[in-house]
């Protein structure tokens, strides 16, 4: 199976490969790891994907654009975003702003303060049957220092969440992603999410592919760890390489799970999404923070930058194009 999923693990990016290579999956069964193949897959819960109902089914303040909020500030995202990594979302403090920064396509609703936590639920029929939370830590413009993936379960948020997926996702069968600030819901995803998939547990992965294959969830969890997954942001507008052989002795460190080098040198900088505050290069997932933090630091030293070269654009002397 080529790198990229191929047609029973669709949507895994290249640098995430190293977890679904040599997983065997029936033949028929399609697990999906990114929101377009989840939106294609289930037609019949799409829903899940529009924010003005994500809002509407929890009694948030919201409205599209167009709509002006009584009370600021206010956080303003696209409507339906299956590119992830918060794309396009931005602070609205006043009704001046609010007027400029009109976009069309997008909603506000009311800023919610609180811990992100990114929450994975296994559902069989319906009905949640496996839960883990990783919260993160949050820097600027959308961006996170690193993420805990904590193995104990806060009870209340898991009752919240349960309770709307029951009512909402009535009958599905696989694994969601949803995440919440200050215990609301800010999105939901009809697949996993797959950055720190290794830090769930060996077997974690076959489990939910006999998951898809046979609707029932078989998997062991009596000994969870909690786990960290450490993230590089660097500058946008700058290209980043590193020699594979510094990537591959730094994953040897004692307390490191994996490295993940977060971007496609064959695909131009503008197709990555990030988010505004930073270029995500890299992503070390860990059992020792302090390790990670090391070896982040370490791989910061080592990426090479330079300026993205802008396209030329042609320029008209004499009546002819010229570059």
């Amino acid at each position: 199976m080529p790198p990229g999923g191929g047609p029973r693990f669709p949507g895994v990016d290249v640098w995430r490969w190293q977890y679904f290579e040599g997983v065997r999956v029936p033949r028929g069964t399609v697990v999906p790891v990114d929101d377009p193949t989840g939106w294609q897959l289930y037609p019949e819960h799409r829903r899940v994907y529009d924010k003005l109902f994500v809002c509407a089914s929890q009694g948030l303040p919201y409205g599209p654009h167009g709509v002006m909020p009584r009370r600021y500030p206010v956080f303003s995202k696209p409507v339906m975003n299956l590119h992830g990594m918060g794309v396009h979302g931005y602070v609205v403090g006043s009704p001046a702003e609010m007027k400029e920064r009109f976009t069309p396509g997008h909603l506000w609703v009311r800023l919610l303060r609180g811990r992100h936590i990114s929450t994975d639920v296994a559902m069989a029929h319906g009905r949640p049957c496996w839960w883990r939370h990783s919260t993160g830590r949050q820097l600027d413009g959308g961006t996170f220092d690193y993420w805990t993936v904590a193995a104990e379960r806060p009870r209340a948020l898991e009752r919240y969440l349960g309770a709307w997926l029951r009512r909402n996702l009535r009958g599905f069968t696989g694994v969601v992603n949803v995440e919440t600030i200050a215990g609301r819901i800010i999105e939901c995803h009809l697949r996993m999410a797959e950055q720190w998939l290794d830090l769930n547990g060996p077997g974690w992965l076959e489990a939910v592919v006999g998951l898809y294959a046979t609707g029932r969830w078989r998997f062991r969890d009596d000994d969870r760890r909690t786990g960290y997954s450490v993230v590089l942001f660097a500058p946008h507008g700058r290209r980043y390489t590193i020699d594979p052989r510094d990537v591959e002795a730094l994953r040897s460190v004692d307390g490191i799970s994996s490295i993940q080098i977060t971007f496609d040198e064959s695909i131009p900088l503008d197709q990555h999404a990030m988010p505004p505050g930073g270029f995500r290069i890299a992503i070390v997932n860990c059992w020792d923070l302090h390790a990670g933090l090391l070896v982040r630091s370490a791989l910061r030293r080592l990426f090479h930058q330079e300026a993205a070269k802008r396209p030329e654009v042609p320029r008209k002397t004499g009546g002819r194009a010229v570059t």
